[in-house]
């Protein structure tokens, strides 16, 4: 019943973002982009960050259900920064002309990328539970550290194509209030997506 009311909701959410968003000036109906890339974004930094909650568990209580929840929310950040990466470099595409810029965001989004994928990889060379789970935990940890510097300090510290947050340094805000109502409904659908993934019983271990 909840994926049933989860897939309506997320129908819902595209035809919202379809329909809804109107064309902004400079950017036209490319603006649809960020309804898809910001909720993508968004749902890898909690799960980076809910993969480092259980890492801690597995240090603490060295229970193996825990890392096996770390590693799936892992590997489900690694699939939405990916999307949240196309997406990003489609509305480039669009609005720079070129797919990939080596602006600021997109280098430091790819080295996270690389040290995510470099986690499974590690994980993938240990045949032993136990230290595997104790050996990632660390890693998760210690990639959680670095994840913030890489997505929020960094990119500030360079000129950067990549348009002003949707509240900027200022304050003031950008969208009206019927695209900040369907951003905010996006970012719940997208967030109730990896939840769901997350929690899956049926979902295979990483």
């Amino acid at each position: 019943m909840k994926d049933i009311v989860l897939f309506f909701y997320t129908v819902a959410m595209v035809w919202a973002v379809l329909t809804l968003i109107p064309p902004v000036a400079g950017l036209g109906n490319v603006v649809k982009i960020i309804f898809f890339h910001i909720p993508t974004a968004w749902v890898a930094v909690l799960a980076f960050l809910l993969s480092a909650y259980y890492a801690w568990r597995v240090l603490k209580s060295k229970q193996l259900s825990d890392d096996t929840i770390s590693s799936r929310a892992a590997g489900l950040g690694l699939i939405f920064c990916l999307l949240g990466t196309i997406s990003g470099a489609v509305f480039a595409k669009l609005t720079w002309g070129a797919y990939w810029n080596w602006d600021p965001r997109q280098i430091t989004i790819f080295v996270l990328l690389l040290i995510y994928g470099a986690y499974f990889a590690l994980r993938s060379s240990i045949q032993v539970k136990e230290v595997r789970a104790r050996i990632s935990a660390v890693y998760s940890l210690l990639a959680c550290v670095v994840m913030p510097f890489l997505v929020f300090v960094i990119p500030r510290f360079y000129f950067s194509l990549h348009p002003d947050p949707i509240i900027n340094r200022s304050g003031t805000i950008h969208m009206d209030n019927i695209m900040i109502i369907v951003l905010l409904l996006a970012l719940l659908d997208a967030t109730c997506i990896f939840l769901r993934c997350l929690y899956w019983k049926g979902a295979k271990k990483i």
